[in-house]
């Protein structure tokens, strides 16, 4: 199959000649190319949109129902491509790009199925002494052009959480996706373009960086920015875009509590899984543990030893656990985290070792709050460990945090869940299990640092809709 993503302005495949590569992080290899796009492309791509919405946005429900449920079909058909081609361009396990697969497939899905029932309601004008009798109701309305731009971690799935429900909604769609992953969201792109229920010119897929994403950004046709990635990139978009919904969802410090009650084994399981799953590249991956004194050392051990049994390597090997990061440059942030942390006194309990653009997951010790390597986003398979003497101190430093995407807690204590739930200052909260559990279904979204607006279907559509309000007297 052809290794080269292409630019598609609406519906009409544009051949490019200058063209980029993207070499797999495991084997240095060219993989994928994309085509080297321009300013004017972009003004294209956002010319075509504009012009589009108006015929999007009468299509029927169900032909952009029936058009995500063709793509879910295709997806099903070439599942084992694009999960192979995940893994060429951002070195993710082999088992887990199945898995972002099959999330994306019940992504669309849900998408369809959310908006065959999604719409507004009536509202009583006569409820107050000022009113009247009328026959008045709200309904949602497609917003128009949505800029999507989209992050290397999940390449498939965190694009089906931005396209699926904007286009599901009636708007049409520029999406601009991450530099290092074009191929795999060419042919997901390509599946909509191509469908037999596909509506015209209402998706767009260009490519390029920050140039190409500020003249999207900074221009007057799109009515919705969606944004997924770094805050000082969302910081910039946010000055940018003007008067527009800015949907930004820009990471986090995800934090969990083990308290002295908790199942130590259990926990200490799903804190590998929390912290090391997609090495570290996952905005809710766990950075911070902090465990009660009484148990600190029992739960270290505990982790340690579950860490060393990783296997981490190979991607395509289906039993590694753990590949590579995305480049070389993420490596060598990540050993400056930890070269930082250990002239500060915190103390290695797995072997730091790294071959290539692998470094293998380390739990660090003795850490202390005033420790870059926890008060900033590492995104790098590091976590560290933090004692503390009481919930009420760990529920203190878990919120210190400029981030708020989600944290959680272990715990067999009622008292605890219940304060853990009303002042932990997150977007999520997760009680016995690590911040990293995510339900598609579910709305994702943080406070603070972590950004605005919500993702999950039913609250991405909202995103991507605007309420009129009508009164019939």
């Amino acid at each position: 199959m052809s290794k080269h993503a292409q630019l598609y302005i609406g519906s009409r495949l544009v051949p490019k000649e200058n063209r980029d590569n993207i070499l797999s992080p495991y084997s240095g290899e060219i993989i994928s190319t994309f085509p080297i796009c321009s300013i004017e492309d972009a003004e294209r791509v956002l010319e075509v949109a504009e012009k589009a919405k108006v015929s999007a946005r009468k299509t029927t429900i169900s032909q952009r129902c029936n058009w995500l449920l063709d793509v879910v079909e295709k997806l099903k058909n070439n599942r084992e491509d694009i999960a192979q081609t995940i893994t060429h361009e951002v070195g993710k396990p082999i088992a887990f790009a199945r898995v972002e697969v099959d999330r994306c497939i019940e992504t669309v899905q849900l998408s369809a199925e959310t908006m065959r029932t999604f719409g507004g309601e009536t509202i009583n004008t006569d409820a107050m002494d000022s009113g009247k009798k009328t026959t008045s109701f709200f309904k949602r309305v497609p917003a128009g052009v949505v800029v999507a731009i989209t992050p290397f971690n999940f390449p498939l799935n965190l694009v089906a959480h931005k396209i699926a429900p904007a286009l599901v909604s009636g708007n049409c769609v520029v999406l601009k996706p991450t530099p290092e992953a074009p191929l795999t969201s060419y042919k997901f792109a390509k599946m909509f373009i191509n469908s037999k229920y596909a509506i015209k010119d209402a998706l767009s897929i260009i490519y390029g960086d920050a140039e190409i994403g500020s003249a999207l950004v900074k221009s007057d046709i799109p009515r919705v920015i969606s944004f997924t990635g770094s805050v000082p990139v969302g910081n910039i978009i946010t000055k940018m875009a003007g008067i527009k919904k800015v949907s930004l969802e820009l990471g986090g410090n995800a934090g969990t509590y083990i308290d002295s009650s908790a199942d130590i084994e259990y926990s200490a399981k799903r804190c590998v899984i929390g912290a090391f799953t997609n090495s570290g590249q996952v905005c809710i991956s766990l950075q911070r543990i902090y465990v009660d004194r009484k148990i600190y050392r029992e739960f270290s051990e505990a982790i340690t030893e579950e860490t060393k049994n990783l296997i981490v390597g190979n991607p395509y090997n289906e039993q590694t656990f753990m590949g590579p990061l995305i480049n070389e440059e993420a490596v060598n942030r990540a050993k400056s985290w930890l070269e930082s942390a250990i002239s500060e006194g915190a103390k290695p309990l797995t072997k730091i070792e790294s071959d290539g653009k692998i470094l293998k997951p380390v739990v660090m010790g003795d850490v202390t709050d005033d420790m870059a390597i926890i008060c900033e986003e590492v995104f790098a398979p590091i976590v560290s460990l933090i004692a503390v003497d009481s919930f009420d101190e760990a529920i203190k430093k878990i919120n210190s945090s400029p981030y708020g995407l989600q944290f959680s807690i272990f715990t067999d204590s009622l008292n605890n869940m219940k304060k853990a739930i009303e002042d932990l200052d997150s977007g999520g909260v997760v009680i016995n299990d690590i911040p990293t559990l995510r339900f598609d279904i579910q709305p994702y979204g943080g406070v603070k640092l972590s950004g605005v607006g919500r993702e999950g279907p039913r609250f991405a559509i909202e995103e991507f809709t605007e309420i009129k309000s009508i009164v019939i007297v």
